[in-house]
């Protein structure tokens, strides 16, 4: 190679090496990549509601330490007598208690089926509702039915109680026509109890229990629906064996967080209905703990049964999840 082409190749050398410089220069400091910019604003989005689940749902679990003291309100916790385990040994000793506690969870699990045995009302409900043609109409349907859901307790009893009670409307008619002659007794009896406080559950909970489903029956492909109709099939064919189908996995879902959750039937409902008649048969769980701890005025016992309560359901919810895995291949949490 001549001297001249040395320096041809030295130079042009030389120039790549200045040029890769200023465009570093140029492109300032390294950036992020796009990708994590995104995942941390996500993660920012969600952090307010991580922090309500933590003061609503984690921090109250501090209050389990109630259940290891004999905890007295005046005297305030570092005042109470620290009793360890007597509070759980109470109640498996005491033959009383556990009668009691045996009664109340005949009630809470016999209402607890109920409420699942009905828990396909809503799924067959949005169904047959998806399939009115009438756009107003249907919208007056699920508007009326979903309204109760926001509608408190108290004031269902309120017009259980003018609707059922001795005095109450349709005791009046009845009578007015001659049909009895004597009031029935609706409210104050403790015959069909289960039964009645799952009617009025299903009366509140179906329209707003069909919205899942009718959100479902949306995302459905239409282009189903349209072969099946080339098919031949009428509408409730078209129901049988394509919307009942694309809406069981959901359903089942459902179905599974309801039997995790067997133990926990609420409160509101059979606290406002239930009176010196029915209490046996009404009192659920989550009303006997209450019961307990305010009527009783015994707050550590109080929470050793709400707290394995607590951990009975979590137990359930993993049982649950595990059996779904191995029969969907899917799991719930």
């Amino acid at each position: 190679m001549t001297t001249q082409a040395q320096g041809q190749v030295v130079y042009q050398e030389a120039a790549m090496r200045n040029l890769e410089q200023n465009s570093k220069k140029r492109r300032g400091p390294r950036l992020k990549p796009a990708g994590s910019r995104t995942s941390f604003r996500l993660f920012l989005c969600i952090l307010p509601f991580l922090i309500l689940g933590f003061l609503f749902s984690y921090l109250p679990l501090y209050g389990w330490i109630y259940s290891l003291y004999d905890y007295k309100p005046a005297l305030g916790l570092e005042g109470s007598e620290f009793v360890g385990l007597q509070w759980f040994q109470m109640l498996v000793n005491s033959p009383t208690q556990m009668a009691q506690i045996g009664q109340v969870l005949v009630n809470t699990l016999a209402i607890s089926f109920l409420g699942i045995a009905t828990s396909v009302l809503p799924l067959f409900f949005a169904i047959f509702l998806n399939e009115v043609r009438s756009t107003w109409f249907r919208s007056s349907v699920q508007t009326l039915t979903a309204l109760p859901n926001f509608i408190s307790w108290v004031l269902v009893y309120v017009i259980a109680f003018s609707l059922f009670s001795s005095s109450g409307l349709v005791n009046d008619v009845l009578m007015d026509a001659g049909l009895i002659t004597a009031p029935l007794k609706f409210l104050d009896t403790d015959e069909n109890v289960w039964l009645t406080m799952t009617l009025w559950s299903v009366w509140k909970g179906l329209g707003w229990g069909a919205i899942i489903y009718l959100a479902a029956i949306a995302g459905i492909d239409q282009s189903l629906y349209e072969s099946a109709r080339i098919d031949g099939a009428n509408r409730f064919q078209l129901m049988r064996h394509i919307t009942l189908p694309q809406l069981m996995p959901t359903y089942l879902v459902l179905l599974l967080l309801s039997i995790a959750n067997i133990l926990n039937n609420g409160m509101e409902q059979y606290y406002v209905f239930q009176n010196a008649f029915n209490k046996q048969y009404i009192q659920v769980l989550d009303l006997y703990v209450y019961n307990i701890g305010m009527t009783g005025n015994s707050l550590s016992m109080a929470t050793a049964i709400g707290m394995l309560k607590s951990l009975i359901s979590v137990a359930l919810l993993l049982t649950v999840n595990a059996i779904s895995k191995r029969v969907r291949g899917e799991s719930i949490v």
